[in-house]
């Protein structure tokens, strides 16, 4: 087996003007993703889908955009491909225009493959050159890196409100120009990170780093954070994918105040998001992580007992303290697998990416045969297994 290698940084400084190319790329591309929940309340009217339907739609995505991620972060740690980012948009702009114009189930199941495999061509690589330019502020650049996609996360929901509804489904072709941009805008991050790995190449001394901890606690540890990384997504697929429908029923709302509902909780969503890297940066990512799924727990099990206006109250806080988790799970993995950037980032994002797909999935069954608020009621206990994080070994030393 060949070594885990890695290069010491070149770079002293952290690079802000591409984590924030890399953090608007991820706006607009989870914009684009965020497009496809946002629109399940007009096709479901339009064509008849049951709950079921939904989730596989969203499994579909799920499924395709977490599949490839682990081998396409092996591939780029060996080979890096400074322009994969800009070929996995051209996916996701394949993908938006054959949504606008499907007419049928099974070809929006096709069209939102499309836009999942950008997807997993679009997070491993780009995480990479988050910590390229990090100047070893691991947490803040991946902090960074995500804000930008849970804000475009947050997008979705309001442009559909304003857009999509009144439009309908092909104005989805419209959203082509935000894909647009971001391949341009990824061409120029690419020739970026084509003259980092030269300089790299030429100057940089070649270290190999070794975990300090066994394989079988580092094995344990990896699939402690799993667990949490299920906690937490298949509690966002409940409310991502369902929490429109659930405001409809329960409060009769419409779907233009759903809507903005979501926007709301999303949006606090991309608040939280820079809270993570930098206080993990700080004090340790175990104590991040910690509060963060554990913290969410008190507010979850409120949510289903609560009344229109407790419920717009409730998300912000939970939607906040949430999204802190992914960006201190991630550079806590990374630190614990040293020289596996690549891999880590496609395995945790896929795996993220995967448990909101059979989340969303099993979530729709579960709303077709007990009642969307049976859903509601169960997930809220999710959060709670936030306490998985006190096994998790201490892999770093408070910093000052």
């Amino acid at each position: 087996m060949p070594e885990n290698n890695s290069v010491s940084p070149i770079i002293e400084k952290t690079v802000f003007p591409i984590l924030f190319a890399l953090s608007f790329s991820h706006l607009l591309n989870d914009t684009i993703q965020s497009l496809i929940p946002a629109i399940y309340p007009v096709i479901k009217s339009s064509y008849g889908l049951s709950f079921s339907q939904i989730g596989l739609i969203t499994l579909t995505f799920q499924m395709a955009a977490s599949l490839l991620q682990p081998f396409v972060g092996l591939y780029t740690d060996k080979k890096p491909q400074p322009y994969s980012l800009a070929v996995g948009m051209g996916f996701t702009l394949i993908g938006l225009i054959t949504l606008s114009q499907s007419a049928h189930f099974y070809t929006m199941l096709i069209s939102v493959a499309f836009i999942g495999i950008g997807s997993s061509i679009f997070h491993p690589e780009a995480s990479r050159m988050a910590h390229a330019a990090s100047g070893g502020k691991r947490g803040l650049a991946q902090s960074v890196f995500q804000l930008g996609g849970n804000a475009g996360s947050s997008l979705g929901p309001l442009l559909a409100a304003w857009i999509i509804v009144p439009y309908g489904q092909f104005s989805v072709i419209w959203f082509s120009a935000i894909a647009l941009l971001a391949i341009v805008i990824l061409s120029y991050v690419g020739n970026w990170y084509k003259g980092f790995m030269i300089a790299r190449s030429k100057k940089a001394v070649i270290q190999t780093e070794v975990s300090r901890f066994s394989r079988s606690k580092v094995i344990f540890s990896v699939v402690i954070l799993l667990l949490l990384i299920f906690s937490k997504y298949f509690y966002m697929a409940s409310l991502t994918n369902y929490f429109t429908f659930y405001l409809i029923h329960k409060f009769q709302v419409s779907v233009q105040t759903s809507q903005i509902y979501l926007f709301v909780f999303l949006f606090s969503v991309a608040a939280g998001t820079l809270l993570g890297g930098p206080i993990g940066d700080k004090i340790g990512r175990k104590y991040v992580i910690w509060a963060s799924i554990l913290g969410t727990a008190p507010f979850a099990l409120l949510l289903p007992h609560a009344n229109l206006f407790w419920i717009g109250v409730l998300i912000v806080p939970i939607g906040m303290i949430l999204a802190s988790a992914f960006s201190a799970i991630l550079v806590y993995a990374q630190e614990l697998i040293p020289g596996k950037v690549g891999l880590v980032a496609g395995l945790f994002f896929g795996f993220a990416f995967g448990m909101g797909g059979i989340g969303s999935a099993l979530l729709g069954k579960l709303a077709d045969s007990k009642g969307i608020e049976y859903v509601f009621n169960v997930c809220a206990f999710l959060p709670l297994i936030g306490l998985l994080t006190g096994f998790l070994p201490n892999i770093e030393t408070r910093k000052k």
